[in-house]
């Protein structure tokens, strides 16, 4: 990528050059006078545009960056699920954090107590407590839900294995109970995400728990839509009800979401300072340029050249080889950009969505282009440089 970068630099003169020669056969004034310059010092090109051309590959790069690293954080669901240990909240802070408004659903896991004499291939039934509509928005689809009516999950993708009858211990206030989870013949066929805590056998309803009885042992399932801003919004919210609880945000990586929070942050920070400082240089160039230049200006006016034309000229010389580099970025810069993304493993190998953005740049380069050149041509012309030429 060094190496595209430093070959769009150079062939930028010989670029200059060959479309100077190419422009100035044209039977256009304005054309004619810009492109002679243009065609004698075909370097002189490449010091005025080298930095804005180098800016719009550069970002090229950068949304190639951040491509990638959206692709490694993006959730393969829609939904994003955070496990949170029972017995790590209150009974107030569970009823806080199933109001939190960014939420889709929330469910909870009943555990059954360990049991180390327990014999037998088959596993005690943990049990989801949530209505149908609750467990629909987690799921990716649901058939033959009741509402009321404990019911067996079953997902056809996946191997069932076979589950005993538990027994779940409930505290209701300062009094402790059981509940005795059995296994419904009663089926409801869902299909799950890859990465989710939706695997309890047993549908249990909210409605046939003691009331303001809660399990001591099991997990709170909320779920949220899963693009990256509404993560770190329930994170921070869950944050400040339960400072102290353990969250397992399912399927996502929280150091990964904070480092391309700053990755983001870097880049942004440094493609202003790049346009900045490009566009200044830009803007020396061509002043220096332009006073470089002073003496054949004076002489054109003299013999008839009118200040537009001499303006219309000054502008070709820059615009036209800056136009010819942005493209030649834009289009290196994707390729370049395509080539980063296949070498990381992406699954995204084109990004056809930057495109806008960057035309966008370039065109916007070009506007400063224009308005940096027009305003070197004087009204008046200067005697001295009459007598100094």
């Amino acid at each position: 990528m060094l190496l595209t970068g430093l070959g769009l630099v150079l062939t930028m003169p010989l670029l200059s050059y060959l479309l100077a020669k190419r422009l100035a056969r044209s039977s256009s004034l304005t054309l004619n006078l810009a492109m002679r310059r243009n065609e004698v010092e075909p370097g002189s090109a490449m010091r005025v545009v080298t930095g804005l051309v180098l800016l719009v590959f550069s970002a090229s790069l950068a949304q190639g960056v951040l491509v990638e690293e959206d692709q490694i954080l993006r959730p393969s669901s829609p939904s994003q699920e955070y496990g949170l240990s029972l017995s790590g909240l209150s009974e107030d802070q569970q009823n806080r954090l199933r109001e939190l408004p960014e939420l889709r659903a929330h469910a909870m896991v009943m555990e059954p107590p360990f049991d180390p004499k327990a014999e037998g291939p088959r596993i005690p039934a943990r049990a989801l407590v949530a209505t149908c509509g609750q467990l629909a928005k987690m799921v990716r689809s649901l058939e033959g839900c009741v509402d009321g009516t404990p019911l067996r999950l079953t997902d056809p993708a996946v191997t069932e294995e076979p589950v005993a009858p538990s027994t779940v211990h409930l505290r209701q206030g300062d009094r402790r109970t059981s509940l005795e989870v059995y296994v419904p013949r009663r089926q409801a066929l869902y299909s799950g995400y890859d990465i989710t805590s939706v695997d309890a056998p047993v549908l249990y309803p909210p409605s046939k728990l003691p009331s303001g009885a809660l399990p001591t042992a099991g997990s709170l399932i909320l779920a949220s839509a899963s693009d990256p801003e509404t993560v770190r919004t329930v994170l921070d919210r869950i944050g400040a009800i339960a400072p102290t609880a353990d969250v397992d945000p399912v399927g996502i990586n929280i150091d990964a979401l904070q480092q391309i929070t700053v990755i983001e942050t870097l880049l942004a920070v440094g493609m202003i300072m790049g346009l900045v400082i490009g566009v200044a240089a830009f803007l020396v160039s061509v002043t220096d340029r332009a006073v470089e230049r002073r003496a054949q200006v004076t002489a054109l006016s003299l013999i008839g050249a009118r200040p537009r034309t001499l303006r219309l000229v000054q502008c070709a010389q820059v615009v036209l080889p800056l136009a010819l580099g942005l493209v030649l970025a834009l289009v290196a810069g994707k390729l370049a950009e395509s080539s980063y993304l296949v070498t990381g493993g992406g699954e995204v190998l084109w990004d056809g969505a930057g495109i806008p953005l960057l035309a966008l740049a370039a065109l916007a380069v070009l506007i400063v282009a224009v308005l940096g050149t027009l305003p070197l041509v004087g009204r008046h012309i200067n005697p001295e440089l009459i007598r100094r030429d």
